[in-house]
């Protein structure tokens, strides 16, 4: 019987899941080292703050992102948890949180443990050759709600450098279908629903960053004090 439960949960996850496969590839040393630091970076999940204004203003977009999450996640500290989070992660990667949490609803609306066809696991719906390819080999941490997400920014991260800031093209190689619009137009559509008057804010440890500048497909740069770079991260093959 407990068995047969396993199974149907796998079923129904896997049913949730949206994600395709992502190829694996072959890494230059450089890359996977970049990519393996920015993993294993142990910094605390926390934002800083230039000021008691900043503070509120990201306690008032965390106040809203959480409204527009209560449908999907009911448990309040559940749901401020992952926001956060992902606001960390998004931030840390240079990523705007709301292609992140756009991202999520598309892969695995919201689901920790979702499982794709493909094998893809968690919010990010994260291919387990990942943790082989720079992180521990221990995949069960795609179902840990900070792993995931890191594991996820980073990938995408490296994707939008790969494809030279083209976020289309780098959304459709975090999906596997670089190339065919119905994916990235999807993420595009969801970042919409999560976009708000965001506050800057920097991860712990880093220097306070300059105004951010305009980068290829509306995202801001990576903040100062990023463990990997477009130029480290460019792939000489």
């Amino acid at each position: 019987m407990a068995r047969a439960g396993g199974a149907l949960f796998l079923v129904v996850a896997a049913a949730a899941a949206h994600a395709g496969a992502q190829k694996e590839e072959d890494l230059a040393d450089s890359v996977r080292g970049a990519l393996a630091a920015a993993i294993a970076d142990g910094r605390p999940v926390r934002p800083v703050f230039a000021s008691g204004g900043e503070r509120l203003a990201y306690l008032k977009w965390l106040d809203e992102m959480s409204r527009r999450l209560e449908s999907r996640i009911p448990e309040s500290q559940t749901r401020v948890e992952l926001i956060e989070t992902a606001y960390y992660e998004a931030k840390r990667a240079g990523l705007e949180p709301a292609l992140v949490l756009g991202l999520m609803q598309v892969e695995s609306n919201f689901r920790k443990y979702a499982i794709s066809a493909a094998g893809a696991r968690g919010l990010m719906q994260v291919m387990p050759f990942w943790t082989r390819s720079i992180g521990d080999s221990d995949s069960r941490k795609l179902f840990h709600l900070q792993s995931n997400l890191r594991y996820g920014c980073t990938i995408l991260r490296y994707y939008l450098d790969r494809e030279q800031g083209d976020l289309f093209l780098a959304l459709g190689r975090y999906n596997g279908s670089r190339g065919r619009p119905e994916y990235p137009n999807a993420v595009l559509a969801a970042w919409k629903r999560w976009q708000y008057s965001e506050v800057s804010v920097t991860v712990a440890g880093d220097p306070a960053p300059a105004a951010p500048r305009a980068a290829p497909g509306g995202l801001a740069e990576r903040p100062a004090g990023n463990p990997f770079s477009a130029r480290r991260l460019a792939n000489p093959s």
